[in-house]
């Protein structure tokens, strides 16, 4: 397995481990320490990609694994706050922002499925709208994991604190419109290599 393909591997690996840290409340600076996981795991998505082009060394593997460890991670994230967010408001939101957000990854890892299985055996990376999408995601993830995280140390006033939490779900609402958007060109994009006969 070369490089590129372990980073991807050792994200997968981190996701139930971030998870962990960010659930377990009995564990000292949890969210702290959740913050670190997620941000190493998303700067494996950062390197693998790059040394893969640089080096030459992009495999199908990669291409195919990279978008589930993505997914994998980002899915976690939101699952943890519909658990820890403190308002049922907040809650919901998540609640139906992880929807749109599944709903978006299977259906384009099905799209994938359908075209890596077709008599052209296509496998289709990750675009620049998908990156965007991603990137955006991490982005609101670790916004939130650093309000939650700076409660290890100091107490927020509530005002301080509903300002964090609103500027979170803004960031989160975001990022699965990106996720909407890519979802719909991964498909459009996609429709000629898909064949409903078979």
């Amino acid at each position: 397995m070369n490089l590129p393909n372990k980073l991807t591997v050792s994200r997968a690996v981190m996701t139930p481990l971030f998870l962990a840290a960010m659930l377990i409340t009995a564990l000292p600076f949890n969210y702290t320490i959740a913050l670190i996981l997620f941000i190493a795991a998303s700067l494996t998505d950062l390197f693998d990609g790059k040394i893969a082009r640089k080096r030459g060394l992009v495999t199908t593997f990669g291409k195919f694994l990279d978008p589930i460890a993505d997914k994998m991670l980002t899915t976690a994230a939101l699952l943890g706050f519909m658990v820890i967010l403190p308002s049922s408001c907040l809650r919901i939101q998540f609640a139906v922002i992880t929807f749109i957000t599944m709903f978006r990854e299977f259906t384009v890892a099905s799209v994938r499925l359908i075209a890596v299985s077709s008599e052209k055996k296509t496998v289709i990376p990750a675009n620049i709208w998908g990156k965007l999408k991603t990137v955006a995601q991490m982005a609101s993830i670790i916004f939130g994991l650093f309000a939650y995280s700076v409660k290890d140390f100091i107490c927020l006033n509530c005002t301080v604190e509903r300002i964090a939490l609103v500027i979170f779900a803004l960031l989160s609402w975001i990022a699965a419109l990106l996720g909407v958007v890519s979802g719909c060109i991964y498909c459009l994009g996609s429709k000629d290599l898909i064949d409903p006969s078979k």
